[in-house]
């Protein structure tokens, strides 16, 4: 049974896939969808408590300082409590500046309280499934969606306020033919013609379009389509994509889809294959820019495990009962010959037979007689038992809550004033270096919401919270002088303040000390005049290849001859006037820069009194020196980073020198 209270756990400090709280409300599926394996394989379906969902909701935030939600299901609309729960959600955290969202959507369920529970401040993207674009096609996949329903949640979502709405299609199902795989396209012609508003341009679609791969232990385990079909299927909807406007369409790679079909029903001889694919370098397939080399390493591992023969079966699509050709089980072949072939055909040995999923292959075969003849299956859930053989006392039985009452909605109350503002003086170390500026506020957004502080947020369509750090500090560099501005809007003490921040930090960021500003006092940000760095280099002792103009017009590229001159060379820069370099801006265009006018001072620190460097640097050697450099850190294109210190270096050197570690001691800023 699903328990909400295990999705309260460890929250990452840099960005990941699903960056959010994510609480069960619902296992398992009983709609019935002949193609979903999910569907098949997790039933019976079981409700979880409105009361449990949300009181694990408001603590879940509360425990690890997400700013965003998702509630969980396989078919999240068929929690009848869905807009109870998402609303009474909405009004407890209605000060929180909370977004929630919700997987793909059931688009005949989608009404105006549901568009309540998604929208909001943050909107997030709306999802529906239609699956096919035909209603013949959705009764064979057993869909149970009619046009009129799915008109109904599509315009009720253009009237609350979308204007754009991503749809799932897949082509390639079973007993399909051209007309259905036009429909798609009509049915967003259809969509787009009704769902207009004056003042408003019509609504826009983001399509992903799916080639169908066959899943085991579901009523289409039988059925297979060719790669060359695909690819005919998807060019005939390319051009009829054509005339339709504001759409983005997105269709699946067949070699995918191919590949899918060959490993998701393969038998024990793939696992030589799957081993030595992995060895050729397969894996993250269906990230577009591994594509071609995932899909080489799975072709030459399945040709040296001598399966070769058996996916361009796969690829050919010849485990198929619907080819429509002489094999097909209808017309000219004698009805009861067709019948005897197709039993025969059903009741041959599959790979997965010996996995007892609880339902009965019988009832997957009689529900693949009743895809042929588009007859669907209500829903056993709310309408009556389907007679899949999974009720009973080892499985149990479907479990549905009754929905409460809903909710009226409360108007969001997100603190937007400006009571006190605090300067925070806090380190990076260690491995803190390694996360980026992005993840650095995205920590600091969450340590403040644990520690349950009155942080005050700006206003508009997305809200933020107040902060701001003083510089960005690039990735790997450490530090122990950076400033951060942090607003709230209920003043606090300082010392309590930084104990109940503190508390929700990792030992890596520590914090130094918080003192009062001003609010008519410029931000941190806007005061930066300087910073003080310790930089850890090395001089490889090669010559630079390509010169870049020696102070010296006497000094030729040369090798060093032993250890490299660090105190000349310092020298060398401090009594130059113009060490300059071109910069390229962000509009393409090239300027000269001078670096040695943004240097206000760099000396050699001893080796006794280099700060230690973290685990994940490049050890010192011989040739190895710590410097300590002050250069600009102003906003206005004069900021001196570290790696302008290694030009410079390389500039009166002439040799290679490379940067090890970067501390950044201090940051000064300007008097108010």
């Amino acid at each position: 049974d699903p328990m909400p209270a295990y999705s309260i756990g460890l929250v990452p400090f840099v960005e990941t896939v699903h960056d959010r709280l994510t609480v069960e409300v619902r296992r398992g599926c009983t709609r019935g969808c002949r193609f979903c394996q999910p569907g098949m394989l997790t039933r019976p379906a079981r409700d979880v408590a409105p009361e449990e969902v949300v009181d694990t909701i408001e603590a879940g935030i509360r425990e690890t300082g997400f700013n965003e939600l998702s509630l969980l299901s396989l078919s999240c609309s068929d929690y009848l409590a869905l807009p109870a729960v998402g609303l009474e959600i909405r009004n407890r955290l209605k000060h929180d500046n909370i977004a929630l969202s919700l997987p793909s959507q059931r688009v005949d369920r989608f009404d105006e309280n549901i568009a309540n529970v998604v929208g909001g401040t943050r909107k997030s993207s709306l999802t529906f499934a239609p699956e096919a674009g035909t209603q013949r096609m959705r009764d064979i996949i057993n869909k149970g969606l009619t046009n009129e329903e799915l008109l109904r949640g599509v315009q009720t979502a253009y009237e609350q306020g979308w204007s754009r709405v991503k749809l799932y299609f897949m082509i390639g199902l079973p007993g399909e033919t051209d007309a259905d795989v036009l429909g798609i396209a009509e049915t967003l012609r259809w969509l787009q013609r009704t769902c207009r508003q004056p003042g408003r341009k019509p609504l826009g679609f983001t399509v992903t379009i799916s080639n169908f791969t066959p899943k085991p232990h579901t009523p289409f385990q039988w059925h297979s389509v060719s790669t060359t079909e695909f690819k005919r299927k998807q060019a005939l909807l390319r051009e009829a994509f054509r005339g339709i406007r504001n759409l983005k369409a997105n269709f699946t790679d067949v070699r995918i889809s191919a590949m899918e079909d060959f490993v998701g029903r393969g038998d024990r001889r793939l696992a030589p294959v799957v081993k030595r694919a992995w060895e050729l370098g397969a894996g993250m397939d269906a990230w577009w820019e591994n594509l071609d080399r995932a899909f080489g390493a799975w072709v030459q591992a399945i040709e040296e495990s001598g399966l070769g023969w058996k996916y361009r079966q796969v690829e050919q699509g010849e485990w198929n009962l619907f080819q429509q050709d002489s094999t097909e089980f209808t017309g000219s072949q004698p009805e009861a010959d067709a019948e005897a072939r197709l039993k025969a055909l059903l009741d041959a040995p599959l790979p997965w037979d010996h996995l007892d999923t609880g339902i009965d292959k019988q009832w997957l075969q009689d529900d693949l007689r009743r895809a042929l003849d588009a007859a669907t299956v209500p829903d056993c859930a709310f309408e009556g038992c389907s007679h899949c053989g999974i009720c009973g006392p080892d499985f149990g039985h479907n479990i549905v809550v009754p929905p409460p009452s809903i909710p009226a909605l409360d108007p969001p109350n997100i603190p937007n004033t400006r009571q006190q503002r605090l300067r925070v003086h806090f380190g990076k170390l260690g491995e803190a270096a390694l996360m980026s500026h992005l993840d650095l506020i995205r920590l600091f957004d969450r340590a403040l919401r644990r520690a349950a502080l009155p942080v005050s947020f700006t206003g508009g369509y997305h809200p933020g919270p107040r902060i701001a750090p003083a510089s960005a500090l690039p990735l790997g560099i450490t530090s122990s002088g950076e400033l951060m501005d942090v607003e709230l809007h209920q003043a606090m003490d300082l010392e309590s303040f930084r104990q109940q921040f503190a508390a929700q930090l990792p030992a890596d960021l520590p914090l130094y000390g918080v003192i009062d500003i001003p609010l008519s006092q410029p931000s941190a940000t806007k005061q930066l005049d300087r910073a003080t760095y310790d930089v850890t280099l090395t001089c490889s002792g090669d010559g630079l290849d390509d010169p870049r103009g020696s102070l010296d017009p006497n000094e030729s590229s040369r090798e060093c001859q032993g250890p490299p001159a660090w105190d000349r060379w310092v020298e060398a820069i401090l009594a130059a006037e113009d060490i300059s370099i071109e910069k390229t801006t962000k509009s393409g265009k090239t300027r000269r820069v001078n670096l040695r006018a943004s240097l206000y001072g760099l000396s050699i620190i001893p080796a006794d009194r280099a700060l230690p460097r973290p685990a994940f640097c490049a050890p010192v050697d011989q040739n190895s020196i710590t410097l300590r450099y002050v250069g600009s850190c102003r906003n206005d294109g004069t900021m001196l980073q570290p790696a302008h210190l290694v030009k410079m270096l390389e500039r009166v050197s002439q040799h290679q020198v490379s940067l090890l570690h970067a501390h950044r001691q201090q940051l000064a800023l300007l008097s108010p």
